[in-house]
């Protein structure tokens, strides 16, 4: 009888990963827990990680192993199998570490002021440059300050504010109450991207009230990670931006009644369709076959594609004929 469970998806191929993951679970200074990794067909097995784990600690670890379905398909694997006398579920990448009072400032929090959902800050680093604190969110967006020490905030409307930018939140920081954690779930089709920002999106409206955290919970790891080991030469680089465009038109389904979000989503939209569009330009530069086949599927889903093709091209066609009048 936990107050605490930790949900942990599994894929990776370098040993130590998971151990160094787990080292910093056990190593919280809030003790109540216990923890579910989801083995998501992972090379590395979970099995050979824990076999150096402490004999007690692996007594309260449970390892469920599935087919491979994604990071989003192997969280909701871990939601669905919570014990029922779990008070909060806190997500952990197997990449990612917690700071050792991640788990406390959550629970002192929530209990607190009766939160649903909450996020701690990550940790800043070099390599992850663009994440912000909730302290940098409060100067930019403010707020309500409902403690100094550590600074916990709630801000009004915060969906909408995390469409302009969501870097100040991340998955191995988010802690769920009941309410969220056995009815909100991730659309697990979307494996390459986006999956994470309409969880958060689709919690933050369901949640009656969301607590942010400046101080760090989690520090970002260099595992195995989906998304970041694609870039725009990849082979997987145009699906995961058509998935990136299908969580986005999820999204503005789900705020269609508020035109300034909308005309935010709207926005990302056209950025995942140029980016799609330049990535298969590369690849006819390259030699390389564009993927005909996920270009058409996309065109049939958005047909607005074609017109951003055409404002690429007619675009590119201006900029020759100015080069070539300027060189004359």
């Amino acid at each position: 009888m936990a107050t605490f469970t930790v949900v942990i998806p599994f894929y990776q191929r370098e040993a130590g990963i998971l151990s160094r993951a787990l080292a910093s679970v056990f190593g919280q200074s809030f003790q109540d827990f216990d923890v579910l990794v989801v083995d998501d067909e992972s090379p590395l097995p979970a099995g050979t990680e824990l076999q150096e784990i402490d004999p007690e600690a692996r007594k309260r670890i449970t390892v469920i192993r599935q087919a491979n379905a994604g990071p989003g398909g192997a969280r909701n694997t871990g939601l669905d199998n919570v014990p029922a006398s779990t008070r909060f579920v806190a997500f952990l990448d197997s990449d990612d570490v917690w700071l050792p009072d991640h788990l406390k400032n959550a629970h002192d929090c929530m209990t607190r002021f009766d939160g649903d959902c909450y996020w701690a800050s990550m940790q800043a680093s070099d390599e992850f440059y663009y994440h912000f604190g909730m302290a940098e969110l409060e100067a930019r967006e403010g707020g309500q300050r409902l403690s100094d020490d550590p600074l916990v905030i709630e801000v009004p409307d915060l969906a909408s504010i995390m469409l302009k930018n969501w870097s100040f939140l991340h998955l191995s920081c988010m802690v769920l109450g009941r309410n969220l954690f056995e009815t909100v779930r991730f659309d697990a089709a979307l494996r390459l991207a986006a999956e994470d920002v309409l969880f958060f999106c689709d919690c933050i409206l369901a949640s009656r009230r969301n607590l942010l955290c400046d101080e760090a919970g989690a520090a970002r790891g260099m595992g195995l990670n989906i998304f970041h080991s694609i870039d725009n030469q990849s082979p997987q680089f145009l699906q995961q931006q058509f998935n990136t465009w299908e969580a986005l038109d999820r999204l503005q389904k789900r705020f269609a009644r508020r035109p300034k979000d909308v005309a935010s989503i709207t926005s990302y939209k056209n950025t995942a369709r140029q980016q799609a569009l330049w990535s298969q330009a590369g690849r006819v530069r390259r030699r390389s076959a564009p993927e005909v086949r996920l270009l058409a599927r996309w065109a049939w889903r958005d047909p607005a594609i074609l017109r951003t093709l055409v404002e690429l091209g007619t675009g590119k066609l201006t900029r020759r004929r100015q080069s070539q009048g300027e060189q004359q």
